[in-house]
């Protein structure tokens, strides 16, 4: 399993290919076997700034994890959050619960654990995050997950995780987003196209996915983040993180 500075591949780069035929029907994307087989290559070519993100949730551990808390990765997929986390541990007596609702990304979430040498516990639970009590927690890690849920009941899981975390600690929120300004909109979406294709994405690739996400992927504005996690309770919110129309913001309780 290679390992660079800061970032640790869970899995080895199978290429993402799924999307490389023409498809007569697209269906809606889901993380599915398929999927979890390639993650590691998709995130990484489609996601500008995610090894940055990934590595600075280890920096953000070591700053904010408190002794005899718990600490959350919803939506950890393969596990790259919760290694991070492991890595930057730096108090005792801490759990982390990492939760997915894909079988597959569990599957292989475990299996990466249990190659890992570090002795923070964790707990890998399949299930889908607004059925996950949260308690006692000092970081709480909701990387590109937010915008898989749908609009209508974001606050009502940002109230769960504010009302469940330790005071002073924070929610590491990272989200894709859209800008009210037509124009950098437009532009900031282009440049992301841009960015694919200089990662080996096909026009056709990068047109077939953006069709399968089109009704699974609701993105919103910076604003509407800052004031939904206002609204929760939380009293510090702030970006600590850009690149193109992907970003990433800190919330302390």
């Amino acid at each position: 399993m290679p390992v660079s500075s800061g970032f640790c591949y869970v899995f080895p780069m199978d290429k993402d290919q799924i999307y490389s035929d023409s498809l007569a029907n697209i269906a809606d994307f889901s993380f599915d076997a398929q999927v979890a087989d390639v993650f590691t290559d998709m995130i990484e070519r489609s996601v500008p700034g995610y090894r940055a993100i990934i590595t600075m949730i280890e920096t953000l551990t070591e700053h904010y994890a408190q002794p005899s808390s718990n600490l959350y990765d919803l939506g950890c997929s393969l596990g790259a959050s919760t290694l991070s986390m492991r890595r930057g541990m730096a108090v005792d007596d801490c759990r982390i619960i990492s939760v997915d609702n894909s079988d597959a990304m569990v599957k292989r979430c475990r299996k990466a654990m249990d190659r890992d040498l570090r002795d923070t516990p964790v707990e890998v639970v399949c299930d889908d995050i607004r059925n996950v009590e949260i308690d006692n927690a000092s970081v709480v890690v909701l990387n590109f997950t937010l915008q898989f849920i749908p609009p209508e009941e974001r606050l009502r899981l940002l109230e769960k995780i504010y009302q469940g975390m330790c005071l002073g600690g924070v929610l590491i929120l990272s989200e894709k987003v859209v800008f009210p300004d037509e124009h950098l909109n437009g532009l900031l979406r282009d440049i992301h196209h841009d960015f694919k294709r200089a990662h080996g994405y096909s026009d056709l690739e990068v047109s077939q996915k953006r069709s399968a996400l089109e009704n699974v992927l609701i993105p919103e504005t910076t604003a509407t983040h800052r004031e939904r996690l206002a609204q929760a309770g939380f009293a510090s919110v702030d970006v600590w993180f850009q690149c193109f129309n992907f970003m990433s913001m800190l919330a302390v309780k």
